[in-house]
């Protein structure tokens, strides 16, 4: 018998229709979002020497030698579309959380799509436990991964890394990637210490063993063990979902950004230094971006881009019919948003409607309001 599931086209609706969501305008983006635009802004500073000092930091994937020519079509418009990824490999100083089974998963994954004129964002995080049409992925250690129908989304990066990621975004959209980005946890950490720590605002207590996230209702000043366990926790909030915890990651964002203004990172060379220092020492990019000056042509690409000119939405998901705990993308409402991006325009806001990310979004608004 047919699974009942499916990840493409088709009449698939999502249940039945709820209230239309509303606008979908972040102050940011996740970790590996705000850490690279920090990265790209001082790399684009003009701290001359600092480019030798921090160049041997950046680790570089050559993804385009991997992948070969069997892509979708480069289209040289301007545009450009980033996959960044948040890993959560659990060798070395990332071993404290959880047992290291000589594997790194992707722990968060965030299509960016920059308009040709370079003053519009549109980001779509895609969830972890999304079940995919994984195409066949060179592996790691060698070898070839055969196709798979019902794949989550996360193990195309177990089986092949950065290269079988991309290669599984650009089947899943029909867009290629013009450059990936990638931070582990300890990065995230380092850099929220490194700015003293960020603000933010509970409304009810948050009690996470796994993610070791404990918080009272209030104001607290997270430190960069408990933001990465805030960014990380499922169980302390909403309906325990990864789509609650995609909607907390925007949220956190905000005061990200909040800090990184109150501090003054950007005029002080010192805090510019290190702060580049930190981040790339945890990045991993694609070959085209693995130097600062790179990294510095990108950064006059995006810099005329405000917290109020980014659009960030979840793939409109439903939950698997087959099984609870996994997700499926909605076929007409999935493909709008890959419509939009190929036509440079804003995603509409609704796409999401019935979608089970926006059933998470709305639990977690009501937490965030105190309801």
């Amino acid at each position: 018998m047919a699974d009942e599931d499916t990840t493409t086209g088709g009449g698939e609706s999502g249940g039945q229709e709820r209230r239309s969501p509303r606008p979908r305008r972040r102050r940011g983006l996740y970790a590996a979002v705000w850490a690279t635009v920090g990265a790209l802004v001082l790399a684009g500073a003009g701290f001359g020497l600092v480019y030798l000092r921090i160049d041997g930091n950046i680790a570089g994937v050559d993804i385009d030698s991997v992948l070969g020519p069997d892509r979708p079509a480069d289209v040289p418009d301007g545009t450009l579309d980033i996959l960044l990824l948040g890993s959560d490999s659990r060798s070395g100083d990332n071993s404290r959380y959880g047992r290291d089974d000589g594997t790194a998963r992707s722990d968060t994954a965030m299509i960016v799509h920059v308009n040709k004129a370079h003053d519009r964002a549109s980001v779509v995080s895609i969830p972890r436990d999304t079940l995919v049409e994984r195409p066949e992925c060179e592996k790691t250690g060698g070898g070839t991964a055969p196709a798979a129908r019902r794949a989550m989304f996360n193990q195309a990066y177990e089986i092949g890394g950065p290269a079988c990621t991309v290669k599984t975004v650009e089947s899943m959209t029909g867009i290629r990637m013009d450059h990936y980005v990638e931070l582990d946890f300890t990065g995230f950490k380092k850099v929220v210490d490194e700015l003293g720590g960020v603000e933010i605002t509970v409304t009810e207590p948050i009690e996470d063993d796994d993610s070791r996230l404990s918080l009272e209702p209030g104001r607290h000043t997270l430190d960069g063990e408990q933001a990465l366990g805030l960014v990380r926790t499922r169980k302390g909030v909403g309906n325990g979902s990864d789509l609650g915890r995609i909607k907390l990651q925007h949220a956190f964002v905000g005061a990200f950004a909040d800090r990184v203004r109150e501090v003054g990172v950007f005029s002080d060379p010192k805090k510019t230094y290190d702060l580049l220092d930190t981040v790339t020492s945890h990045l991993t990019t694609d070959a085209a971006l693995a130097s600062a000056s790179d990294l510095a042509g990108l950064a006059g690409a995006v810099k005329d881009i405000g917290s109020e000119d980014i659009e960030t939405v979840t793939l409109p998901v439903r939950y698997s019919y087959a099984d609870p705990n996994r997700v499926v993308p909605i076929g007409v409402q999935t493909e709008r948003v890959w419509d939009a991006l190929k036509a440079d325009r804003p995603i509409p806001d609704s796409v999401t409607k019935g979608s089970a990310a926006q059933e998470a979004e709305e639990a977690e608004d009501a937490v965030e309001a105190g309801e």
